[in-house]
């Protein structure tokens, strides 16, 4: 569209002079169809992802790039795959959620995570947002509300469920400076939160060092070193401070 002072007679004539085949002022001005969203699906059920494959497809700006059900194939999974966005669920197995967010974070840089999760305590959401999760939403959401999150956080917003949303504002209204909540899991090194995460899902040091791809002396002295930094002194003790911390669940 022409613009300015001309009658209306001279912007028609102008109009119908413009070359058919002159394509870079019309280029200028015409966008070409967006980009869908790519989209990775972490969860540890596997009826869940088909649901939210069903729901994700009812919208055309959204492609479902990768699924998976652990938290290490997710991360792996979004190092290869480069997704804009990683539905992530919190309870999942080999590496939960939260973990998988932050190591995702870190090493794509431009992929955003949305955490999808029945979790709804303080604790998760604190150390999700901590971990750099963009969106925290409630599987208990509309449908609706998911499309929509995922668009949001894939052009750069954030997206909560209203009673997480609360939780934020109460925390951040409540915080007093006191000692944090993750002080003391923040004493634990990345391989310390793996090895405990795999202790608190009843593997032994043998299965643990076959997954970890480490010696069961390595698991051992570790296990030691977790034990010395939380000051807890058996198994039982381990298994209910990754509970506590949303670990596992």
């Amino acid at each position: 569209m022409i613009e300015g002072g001309l009658p209306a007679s001279k912007r028609r004539q102008g109009e119908r002079a413009a070359p058919e085949h002159g394509s870079s002022h019309r280029s200028s001005l015409v966008e070409g169809p967006a980009l869908p969203v790519r989209v990775l699906l972490a969860d540890p059920q596997t009826v869940v992802r088909q649901g939210l494959r069903r729901i994700l497809a009812t919208d055309q700006a959204i492609e479902i790039v990768g699924e998976t059900g652990d938290g290490r194939s997710a991360v792996e999974m979004a190092e290869r795959l480069q997704p804009d966005v990683v539905v992530m669920d919190v309870a999942l197995p080999e590496l939960n959620g939260i973990d998988a967010t932050r190591w995702i974070v870190e090493r794509t840089k431009r992929t955003k995570v949305l955490i999808l999760t029945t979790v709804t305590d303080d604790m998760a959401v604190r150390r999700g947002l901590k971990a750099g999760a963009s969106g925290y939403l409630l599987k208990a959401a509309e449908d609706l509300d998911l499309l929509k999150a995922v668009k949001a956080i894939a052009r750069g917003a954030s997206s909560f469920s209203p009673v997480v949303s609360q939780m934020i504002l109460r925390g951040y209204l409540g915080n007093k400076g006191g000692r944090s909540v993750e002080d003391d899991l923040a004493l634990l090194t990345d391989r310390e939160r793996e090895v405990l995460q795999h202790i608190a899902e009843g593997k032994v040091n043998k299965e643990i060092a076959a997954a970890l791809s480490i010696s069961a002396n390595t698991v051992e002295t570790h296990r030691k070193r977790i034990m010395e930094k939380l000051d807890l002194h058996n198994t039982a003790g381990l298994v209910r401070f990754a509970m506590r911390k949303r670990i596992v669940t």
